[in-house]
């Protein structure tokens, strides 16, 4: 299969707002809203990875789940180009029957596969357990041949099939939880902080296994993280978040160069103590915002930030910013 990216786009996200409304009150009589996604936007190249980067909190989990449809976005569209199935592009129009056949194409991989695979079950029937209510399902004979191949595609035996996930390791087991992301075949991963509760040693590990899986597969990613520099090493563009609010997007192997937002600039100093400490800190956004999102914790920030809202603007190419600088 080829392993060179193609400029055709997998998917593409326009505008894409979320926004949750909790009810505050027994009676319900008050409520507020979370603006947890804001006019976000960005498209896939076939085959290539994109990292969503910042702080929890941020909205990037948010997004993932939304272009999964896991939520319905409140404005926006989501257009999935994979030409391969019978789909329309607009993914909130979709049918029960079409989203069901949009993700097997469309695969997450969450954070913590301790909790996201089931203890009681076989590591062959957490793989095929989806697969079984799929258009892909044929006979048991040949989801044991397909869920022996994979595993070993991944890493591990086919003897492992026979054993429960509370058996393995972490590595082992975000291993596994790759594999039932693979075995109906998907265009598309999305990686959910799929190596932040692992040891360093580990985190290599499974990013040279998703590297090799991408260029076998010519797989697309999304790869959300709140380490800029593992993003900098696995993806091609990094959207960096912050309130909701894509703040900067540029190429991975560039933007540790010329990184202009503040706020890109102290998480690739790993200067989380810096933010973190700030008194200023929300990690929601409760109000739509009439000035820049990162304002009130810029060191940078003058009165025109704290009034204005910047567009978020290309200043040269593959390269947007939302900032007065």
């Amino acid at each position: 299969m080829s392993t060179e990216k193609s400029t055709e786009n997998i998917i593409e996200v326009s505008h894409l707002s979320k926004t949750f409304n909790l009810e505050a009150g027994f009676f319900a009589k008050n409520k507020q809203n979370v603006y947890a996604v804001n006019d976000v936007s960005f498209s896939i190249p076939r085959g290539s990875t994109y990292g969503i980067a910042g702080e929890s909190g941020c909205g990037k989990t948010t997004t993932a789940r939304l272009i999964i449809q896991m939520y319905k976005q409140t404005s926006g569209t989501i257009q999935f180009l994979d030409t391969t199935e019978k789909l329309s592009p607009d993914v909130s129009a979709y049918t029960k029957k079409q989203l069901r056949l949009y993700r097997e194409k469309v695969k997450y991989i969450f954070q913590d596969p301790a909790r996201s695979l089931n203890p009681r079950l076989t590591v062959y029937e957490v793989l095929t357990a989806g697969l079984k209510y799929s258009s892909q399902w044929k006979d048991k004979a040949s989801a044991r041949q397909l869920a022996e191949k994979i595993i070993t595609e991944v890493g591990l035996s086919p003897a492992d099939l026979e054993r429960r996930p509370a058996e393995f390791s972490g590595g082992q087991r975000q291993r596994i939880s790759i594999a039932r992301g693979l075995i109906m075949n998907p265009s598309l991963l999305i990686c959910d902080e799929v190596v932040s509760a692992l040891d360093v040693s580990i985190q290599g590990q499974i990013i040279n296994l998703l590297q090799d899986l991408r260029q076998s597969r010519n797989l697309s990613y999304i790869f959300i993280t709140h380490d800029l520099k593992v993003a900098s090493y696995f993806c091609d563009t990094i959207g960096v978040m912050y309130r909701g609010y894509l703040v900067e997007e540029a190429p991975a192997a560039d933007l540790y160069k010329t990184a202009v937002h503040p706020y890109t600039k102290l998480l690739f100093e790993g200067a989380q103590g810096v933010l973190n400490s700030s008194n200023q800190e929300v990690k929601t956004t409760l109000a739509q915002e009439n000035c820049c999102p990162f304002a009130y914790r810029c060191p940078k920030a003058t009165a025109r930030c704290k009034s204005e809202l910047p567009e978020f603007k290309q200043i040269s190419e593959n390269h947007r910013v939302r900032c007065f600088e």
